[in-house]
């Protein structure tokens, strides 16, 4: 109950800011906000959807673009060798986008222009991925291409285009999928305000998705204190193994 009287005051007070702003020379012209700034994982996570919500005070058409946390990410190249598949060649592309959504009223493609969404990398087609390695471009964009169809079997990667519903009066709002395999980090959700083609104004709004409760823990320690918690993986695999052979043994 706290949540949802907390989401539509907040809701209240996007509507009503821009009109509180008119007459000053620094109102924007696009406002957002989610209904949550932190989604906590626990260990029967099962996914999530945040709603995401702002209004315009401009002429022009609306578009978001939800970005995770960077992280470099390798695609390997199997071949058969033998009768057995095997990894054969890896490229790794720096800087890439962990997950990264796209969330729009209308197909991109009519509206926003090539120039447009290449400077603001709006859309995967767009994304500006660099490998590590020193490929040609034609095996550069296999290899991107690889990389982008495993991000998206993953549900990491995708385009929501009619998923951004636009309320009359400049409002807006959209529901924000997060899948089961989310991946924890800061995360930045840019909404832009387009007009005759052009970006006339950009929105960030803050998003942390992290781990809480014991599965938080056992993270934090498995990467901060690693040789200790080998150790202790061991220590309760050989006590298991100990307790099941005397169950068995009296069975």
């Amino acid at each position: 109950m706290a949540r949802r009287l907390f989401t539509a005051l907040t809701f209240m007070s996007i509507c009503i800011a821009p009109y509180l702003a008119v007459g000053t020379s620094r109102a924007q012209s696009v406002i957002a906000d989610v209904s949550e700034h932190f989604v906590g994982i626990t260990a029967d996570f099962t996914g999530a959807k945040i709603l995401f919500f702002g209004t315009i005070t401009g002429p022009g058409k609306v578009v978001v673009v939800i970005s995770g946390p960077a992280q470099d990410i390798t695609v390997g190249n199997k071949v058969q060798r033998a009768g057995i598949w095997m990894n054969d060649e890896k490229v790794t592309f720096k800087n890439t986008p962990s997950f990264y959504q796209v969330l729009s009223s209308e197909p991109l493609d009519e509206w926003l222009p090539p120039d447009t969404r290449e400077a603001k990398q709006i859309g995967v087609e767009y994304l500006k991925l660099e490998s590590t390695e020193a490929i040609g471009p034609a095996k550069a964009a296999d290899y991107r291409a690889a990389l982008v169809r495993n991000m998206q079997k993953n549900n990491y990667y995708g385009k929501a285009e009619g998923q951004l519903k636009l309320l009359g009066g400049g409002l807006f709002r959209a529901d924000i999928f997060l899948p089961s395999n989310v991946p924890t980090g800061d995360y930045t959700i840019k909404t832009y305000l387009v007009s005759f083609g052009r970006v006339t104004h950009m929105e960030v709004t803050p998003l942390n998705i992290n781990k809480t409760g014991i599965g938080a823990e056992i993270y934090r320690v498995a990467h901060q204190h690693g040789a200790l918690y080998g150790v202790a993986a061991i220590i309760i695999a050989v006590l298991a193994g100990l307790g099941g052979n005397a169950i068995f043994r009296k069975s």
